[in-house]
């Protein structure tokens, strides 16, 4: 995900991002997540604390703002050499600024692991991949039930996206999960072990997933009126909530889904009519 070019002329302080979120619809006691590039909104002055303070404010203080904070990234990295206090993630300035602020709690999980401060942070954090797990290609347990991506629909929070685009937007792979638990639910229950089997799961990634284009069904969400954006400093900070963010998208996905997944893609929903024989 290439993210917009900032313009370092333009100055951005904790005011500028609280408003900006605030006209984006942040409100008291918000849970706030955000992914994001930090020169896209030219020179942030005191760096990513500035726009975690901001944040703050808008949600006031018994707001909690998040970030996906992942480490696993390649082969030849194993679970068991994870470190929730230790291990870095790899998806830019901010979240690296996040998992190394002295406020922040991390999900204990190797793949898909938050971090969050404020109000609900321990909250959102804790008992990742306890229970319920659910498809992903990486673990069953990154987007479990328990988990904090399933504890964001459930709060409604506000997903935010600060100089990039929704591809870019790690709850989709939740929504990916749904739309193959919908069609593993065609399969009787006695073959649906075989039939995910067919997909990717985790470093045996042979077979297809289900990923669709995040920038493209946001297109669509957008036309539909539930995602709001402004400028915070050279950026575009996009905005929308978790639940008709999940609800619409897999609706839309079901509705067409050979809009939106390759033949391939398609072959493997197609061929789930022989295990119904």
């Amino acid at each position: 995900m290439v993210p917009e070019k900032g313009d370092k002329s333009i100055h951005v302080n904790i005011e500028d991002v609280c408003k900006a979120y605030l006209e984006v619809g942040a409100q008291p006691g918000d849970m706030i997540f955000m992914h994001g590039s930090l020169s896209s909104m030219g020179t942030v002055d005191g760096g990513p604390a500035t726009v975690f303070n901001g944040m703050l404010r808008a949600a006031g203080p018994c707001g909690t703002i998040g970030m996906p904070c992942p480490w696993f990234q390649k082969a030849g990295m194993e679970e068991k050499d994870f470190d929730v206090e230790t291990s870095p993630t790899w998806v830019g300035a901010m979240a690296e600024a996040m998992r190394n602020d002295y406020r922040r709690k991390r999900s204990n999980h190797f793949t898909h692991s938050v971090c969050a401060i404020g109000y609900r942070a321990e909250e959102l954090t804790k008992d990742h991949g306890a229970f319920g797990p659910r498809p992903s290609p990486w673990s069953e347990t990154a987007f479990a039930e328990c988990s904090p991506w399933r504890k964001l629909i459930d709060w409604n929070a506000l997903y935010t996206f600060i100089g990039v685009t929704s591809d870019s937007g790690t709850l989709k792979h939740w929504i990916e999960g749904e739309i193959v638990l919908h069609y593993l639910k065609t399969v009787p229950e006695n073959r649906r072990v075989e039939a995910r089997m067919e997909l990717q799961y985790e470093r045996n990634l042979k077979g297809q997933w289900l990923y669709y284009s995040g920038g493209e069904l946001q297109a669509e969400l957008e036309r539909m009126g539930v995602v709001k954006k402004t400028k915070l400093g050279s950026a575009t900070l996009t905005a929308l909530r978790t639940r008709p963010w999940v609800t619409l998208s897999i609706g839309l996905i079901l509705a067409e889904p050979r809009r939106w997944f390759t033949k391939e893609q398609m072959a493997w929903i197609d061929g789930l009519k022989k295990y119904q024989n």
